[in-house]
């Protein structure tokens, strides 16, 4: 393997390797490939595969789920130091490598990093993991001073006994904790026994544990490897999807200084160059000609016009609550339409991986949101084994989606490129153009929506949507498709958290060759708009206040309330009406098991366009692990969220992909960024996800304002015109 793959950067093998170290019962292979282990199986709570103590009392923690930012090493460090009663000073974190059966994620079933789920699904078992590290260190400590364990404390990675006056670090007892068997069973802390867990970063305790690498330009991410001998590979791809190649000439293309080869992929045609400049020229002189027969040929103007006409009829039962037709029947009814485009995920590091392969096997190293996934992709593409492949899951620059893959196209492409040239070492990236003319967007989508108001009340609600559907004929179909319904689709909106008397969702399914994917918070990203903005609709027509008439139907979700008063108080609200040219517009959405209620306040620029000056922000996520880390993506889930809804488009014309680069990918500039500030309501609730559910409503929140201002909600996304 290290003939293949040399490095001098610190490895994950590194950390398991020292001399010394405490890594109890190490079930990884040490000195060679952390490979993998066969079919994904929960594995048993173990410090096992988590934690490493060297002889200089670091404890290194082995994170599961990958990190682009969301801060699952810090957060499942933390619960590793909590139980261990570790300093954070002794704290580190490196992302574990691809393995199912040691890695996966316990909701899932394989290593996968997505749907808000890494706090909740490893909450316990990391906890266990460091309470089972403590315990035989503990044990070590006692049988060397030949004293009764119970007697040995623990604080601050410091093992004391205080009746000798005896003490030492974690290192001192590393080696002979690491003879012991591990305990089955470990008791863990009451919360209020916690001194981690819940702290907030300020004064340098428990601060991000990869800030300072990040900073300083020591972290390493997938676009960052470099080998001797490399070559980079970029890949020319169907400007239209669905389309084929038909041919192509690359004659021109090896004449340009440094291309290597060219060879066709199942994707397209792969450049081969010694280094980035020669293979983007090489692919520039590319003549190649596509088959576009069987490609999508639609402008996203037409598409929507179509899903518009086909939600004026009934589809594919979602949901159902009472007799919808009989509320409507004498109740003044509101119609409103709310049409979502095309969207890029657009991390700041595109798609970028690493492979060296020798013919039998294969090391990789990129940031896989899903190992297992990726694994499955990449053997059918090289001809070998699943067990033959190693994959070094890296930092990542984002993802909001876009790495987590259910058919792993990148991993295929990546084997794909290396099997079509032979054994090497090849560095394939996707260039920012590549990423947002690549597709795997955020599904065209609308919804047809209708209301019935009577008596100063909310009787009736309809919701049609329509749209694409990512996990019909995918890999994911099984797992979320039911009766012909795509969960994702309807999210949020099949299973309204407002106590209505009588609510139908239904669905129709609208296929087409654009690829489509999960983006950050997935289904709630457009449900949770059309969602808050009719309520609040239907709430006005009924002359309620919109947040006393959203407590008053949210009866039985008592933290959707909770998140609603909290984000009143935090807001000193006192109406929707506008103040000195500003007014406030609210939403709540319930997204991964989270609760987060939202207040802008908005103005109108010269031009009539929205100016988002502040948001309040409540989140009710459970326990809060790590207070900075939840309101740093509040944060970010809000700046994210607002700049797609005023800004971002993915148009197509005749089936092709109009813009090309962040100058026509609007985001939100800094000098737009609004003023956040965020509660976290205190809860006892198992920990659940924060990654995600920011996002969903911080569009409804500003469109209500807007209503509120005087002007119409925003039927068409994004609410500004870039073109």
């Amino acid at each position: 393997m290290n003939a293949i793959l040399p490095t001098t950067r610190f490895s994950r093998r590194d950390a398991l390797v020292t001399g010394g170290a405490l890594v109890i019962g190490m079930t990884l292979p040490v000195g060679g490939a952390l490979r993998a282990q066969g079919a994904p199986q929960m594995p048993p709570v173990s410090p096992n595969a988590f934690i490493r103590i060297a002889p200089d009392s670091t404890v290194t923690v082995l994170i599961k789920h990958i990190e682009f930012g969301q801060g699952p090493n810090t957060g499942l460090a933390t619960l590793v130091a909590e139980e261990l009663d570790a300093d954070w000073a002794q704290m580190r974190a490196i992302s574990a490598p691809g393995d199912d059966k040691l890695y996966a994620n316990l909701s899932m079933g394989t290593q996968l990093t997505g749907g808000s789920s890494a706090m909740a699904n490893s909450y316990t078992q990391m906890r266990t993991a460091g309470a089972m590290a403590r315990n035989m260190l503990v044990a070590a400590a006692a049988r060397k001073w030949g004293v009764p364990a119970s007697e040995v404390t623990v604080t601050k990675g410091v093992i004391a006994h205080a009746a000798s006056g005896k003490s030492g670090r974690f290192g001192d007892f590393a080696a002979d904790a690491a003879t012991l068997t591990p305990p089955t069973t470990v008791p863990l802390k009451e919360a209020k026994a916690f001194t981690l867990i819940g702290r907030d970063g300020a004064g340098g305790h428990l601060r991000r544990v990869d800030t300072v690498a990040k900073t300083n330009g020591t972290a390493q991410f997938g676009i960052d490897v470099y080998e001797p001998d490399m070559l980079t590979v970029l890949v020319t791809r169907t400007p239209r999807f669905g389309g084929k190649l038909k041919s192509f000439d690359a004659a021109a293309a090896l004449k340009v200084k440094g291309v290597v080869a060219v060879k066709q992929v199942p994707t397209g045609v792969a450049v081969y160059g010694k280094g980035m400049w020669a293979a983007m020229q090489g692919r520039n002189a590319l003549t190649v000609e596509w088959d576009d027969s069987a490609a999508e040929t639609r402008s996203t103007a037409e598409m929507t016009a179509q899903y518009l006409e086909k939600a004026k009829s009934p589809g594919t039962l979602a949901g159902k609550k009472g007799d919808v037709d009989a509320a409507f029947a004498g109740a003044k009814l509101i119609e409103a339409t709310y049409a979502f485009p095309y969207l890029a995920h657009a991390p700041m590091e595109p798609l970028t991986g690493f492979i060296a392969w020798d013919g039998k096997k294969a090391e990789t190293r990129f940031g896989s949101q899903g190992p297992g996934m990726d694994k499955a992709a990449l053997a059918p593409a090289l001809g070998i084994s699943p067990d033959a492949i190693a994959i070094d899951v890296m930092l990542a620059g984002g993802s909001f989606g876009r790495r987590g893959q259910a058919d792993s196209h990148f991993a295929a492409e990546l084997g794909a490129v290396a099997k079509a040239f032979g054994p090497g070492k090849f560095k394939l990236i996707w260039t920012r153009e590549d990423d947002i003319q690549g597709g795997y967007y955020r599904p065209l989508t609308v919804h047809a929506m209708r209301g019935a108001v009577k008596d100063g009340k909310v009787v009736g609600w309809s919701n049609t949507i329509c749209g694409q559907s990512f996990a019909f004929g995918s890999p994911l179909a099984d797992m979320m498709v039911q009766n012909g319904v795509d969960a994702a689709m309807v999210e949020g909106a099949s299973n309204l958290p407002y106590a209505l008397p009588a609510a139908r969702c239904d669905v129709h399914v609208d296929p087409s060759p654009v690829s489509t994917l999960w983006w950050r918070s997935v289904g709630h990203t457009h449900t949770g708009y059309a969602v808050e903005c009719f309520i609040d609709q239907l709430l006005v027509a009924a002359g309620q206040d919109p947040i006393e008439g959203r407590i008053a139907l949210l009866g039985d979700k008592p933290r959707m309330v909770g998140v609603l008063k909290a984000v009143a108080k935090l807001a000193n609200w006192s109406g929707a009406k506008p103040v000195k040219g500003r007014a406030r517009g609210v939403a709540v959405v319930e997204s991964f098991s989270s609760y987060v209620a939202q207040i802008a306040e908005v103005s109108l620029n010269e031009d009539g366009s929205p100016r988002v000056h502040k948001v309040w922000c409540a989140v009710d996520c459970g326990v809060a692990v790590n207070p900075d880390v939840i309101r740093a993506q509040m944060e970010g889930g809000i700046g994210f969220g607002l700049g797609h809804a005023l800004y971002a488009e993915i148009p197509l014309e005749k089936g092709a992909p109009t813009v090309t680069n962040f100058d026509g990918y609007r985001s939100l500039r800094i000098t737009e960024m609004p003023q956040v500030e965020v509660m976290i309501v205190s809860s006892t609730e198992a920990p659940t996800g924060v990654g995600e559910p920011g996002v969903p409503p911080i569009a409804p929140a500003v469109a209500n304002a807007l209503a509120a201002l005087g002007k119409a909600r925003p039927a068409t996304l994004p609410m500004v015109a870039t073109a």
